[in-house]
């Protein structure tokens, strides 16, 4: 089963103080002078294409820098803002049911793959 690919984006008016340069420096590769466009230039892509479990991380760095993100799922395009809140609605992957995306919080899944196989860890099948 393929995974899908996550997108960190820069949401709003970003402190330019050094955590935060320093922070888009770090999670981009970019130089300061780049990293301060980037800034600037909300809402911007910062990082894309990369599992969700690194997009999560990178989140959460820039985040503490005071930098405001979200991670947007690539197939459903629904967004996290925070670490637990998720935008309503299903998951329109191609490839797994929505209680097997990793942009949803559900916990239970009453799908073939899990009935034949048996559950995701962390989640329960549903009778």
């Amino acid at each position: 089963m393929e995974d899908p690919d996550f997108t960190v984006l820069l949401t709003g008016d970003s402190p330019h103080d050094p955590t935060a340069l320093k922070a888009v420096c770090t999670v981009t590769g970019l130089g300061l002078w780049r990293s301060r466009q980037l800034l600037d230039s909300a809402p911007a892509t910062v990082r894309s294409d990369m599992p969700f479990d690194i997009a999560a991380r990178t989140a959460q760095h820039l985040r503490q820098a005071g930098v405001p993100t979200v991670i947007r799922c690539g197939w459903c395009q629904r967004t996290l803002s925070g670490e637990t809140s998720v935008d309503p609605g299903p998951c329109a992957s191609p490839y797994w049911p929505t209680a097997h995306c990793q942009a949803n919080s559900m916990t239970s899944c009453d799908c073939e793959f899990c009935a034949v196989y048996g559950p995701l860890p962390g989640h329960t099948v549903s009778s």
